[in-house]
């Protein structure tokens, strides 16, 4: 009997302590797992960090870091693609090293300045103050009580269509951006008003306190925020053609300007009344009439899809440091606001480079690029060191789609509002707007485009801020694309 006892509770005793074992093994999983689940999202972050973020902390203006880097090393030449110098370091009679940028304003805010860290200056801080890794030749520098020579970094930027841009862009307040729609290759941008970088020193001050109207440290191209005007309709147009599937049939008749109930008049150009039009037409005409009563036959909620698609409301992610442009139509807008906003005016705001990747997308065949100005970083012998290859950005239509807006842009230049394109050794195409910005009458003027039409090699964005003289933006981007087809 006491030995029936004794087994019962040993049977018992087993259990238990079986049962704490589970419980303590159960326990030592949990944390095993915690542990591990810790590190791999710390894996995870810092493949993250060095693939997305390494290169924007690295070259943050507040890091101290590099800095350090300016005392053992000069800092390395800023170079054209065909390797003309934009901005190189020298020293003075004391030895004393300044930065000097032999071509003066013409490249100021796509070179920027040393001691602000913009333009290309910033993006590319920490390669122009690292050296190709020769530790045998730094460890020789040092013990010589000399500095290293920094590597050289290659633009993207063509000095002939530079100089046409900056040519033609005149006195005018405004920005000529230019690039190659298929690689989002920067080519040529200008900004003005402008300054000379060699002057920095004496004048950094003045040119910080200059209104925001005036101010010529602002890179218009890149930070610039302007109402699109006209050249908003390819997204009106192409939200259209993808809520109504007969909208090659669609017609509506033009008598100068257009009036809905609640809402506001909006007249045409010179309140010109164009006649029955199609799609084609009205494009061509850069109707407004037609283009603000078409608003109440798009689906808003997907209109908003589409914009927010092709960039608006979101950081562009190029690197450059571009504005975000602003888009707020949706289904709870009032009728004005419908009719302003499908002409390009109302809240929407967009950059001109943004302006420029748009289009570049239906040049594209609705494939947006990510556009870039850093091409490589070659050591101070020339050997290259890193190459930065074209990167889809995303697809924002679909082939189909991007043919007929382009055409719609073709009949702009042929039998539109862009008559100086067309008598040209290229086909041009592209979308002419008119921004009306306050209640002063002035407006800014606007060309988006590409050419060649059925091949297209380069894209082209200009705003000339409104009280412009001389031509208006078309005959601007003339000048540039001549400059490359001639």
């Amino acid at each position: 009997m006491c030995m029936k006892k004794q087994e019962k509770q040993k049977k018992e005793s087993d259990i238990l302590m079986s049962h704490k074992k589970g419980l303590r093994n159960r326990e030592t999983n949990v944390i095993s797992f915690i542990f591990i689940g810790l590190f791999l999202l710390m894996a995870g972050y810092l493949v993250y960090f060095t693939v997305f973020k390494a290169d924007s902390v690295v070259n943050n203006a507040y890091n101290k870091r590099i800095d350090v880097l300016s005392e053992k090393v000069v800092r390395g030449s800023i170079m054209a693609s065909d390797g003309t110098v934009l901005a190189q370091t020298k020293t003075d009679a004391e030895d004393n090293e300044y930065r000097y940028y032999p071509f003066g304003k013409m490249y100021c805010h796509v070179v920027g300045l040393n001691m602000s860290k913009s333009g290309v200056e910033g993006q590319a801080n920490y390669e122009l103050l690292s050296t190709d890794g020769n530790i045998i030749k730094e460890l020789t520098n040092e013990l010589k009580g000399q500095k290293s020579t920094g590597n050289d970094v290659v633009t993207t930027i063509n000095p002939k269509l530079q100089k046409a841009a900056y040519d033609a862009l005149g006195n005018n307040k405004g920005a000529v951006i230019a690039m190659e729609p298929s690689t989002g290759k920067i080519l040529a941008m200008v900004s003005k008003p402008d300054f000379d970088p060699n002057n920095a020193d004496a004048d950094y001050n003045k040119w910080l306190s200059y209104d925001s109207s005036d101010s010529v440290l602002l890179n218009r191209a890149v930070n610039g925020l302007y109402a699109p005007g006209s050249t908003f309709k390819v997204l009106t147009a192409l939200e259209f053609i993808r809520d109504y599937s007969d909208y090659e049939q669609f017609e509506y008749e033009c008598m100068g300007s257009a009036y809905v109930n609640g809402g506001t008049t909006i007249p045409c150009a010179d309140e010109t009344a164009h006649g029955v039009e199609n799609l084609s037409q009205a494009f061509a005409n850069s109707c407004n009439s037609f283009f603000s009563t078409i608003g109440f036959e798009l689906k808003l909620d997907k209109f908003k899809q589409l914009c927010e698609s092709f960039g608006f409301n979101k950081n562009l992610g190029t690197g450059l440091d571009a504005a975000i442009s602003s888009f707020a139509l949706d289904s709870s807008s009032s009728i004005s606001e419908i009719q302003e906003t499908c002409i390009g005016q109302g809240k929407t705001m967009v950059s001109p480079i943004h302006n420029l990747m748009i289009i570049s997308a239906i040049a594209n065949k609705g494939v947006m690029m990510n556009p870039y100005v850093v091409m490589q970083v070659q050591s101070a012998e020339g050997n290259v060191l890193k190459v930065n290859n074209p990167v889809i950005k995303s697809t924002v239509c679909t082939e189909d789609e991007a043919s007929y807006i382009a055409s719609l842009c073709r009949s702009v230049v042929t039998d539109g509002t862009a008559p100086a394109l067309k008598w040209t050794s290229y086909e041009a195409a592209g979308k002419t707007g008119t921004a009306q910005y306050d209640n002063s009458g002035l407006a800014h003027s606007w060309f988006v485009g590409f050419a060649p039409y059925d091949n297209p090699e380069i894209s082209i964005c200009v705003i000339l801020e409104g009280g412009y003289s001389g031509s208006s933006s078309t005959y601007v981007a003339k000048a540039v694309l001549d400059a490359y087809f001639n």
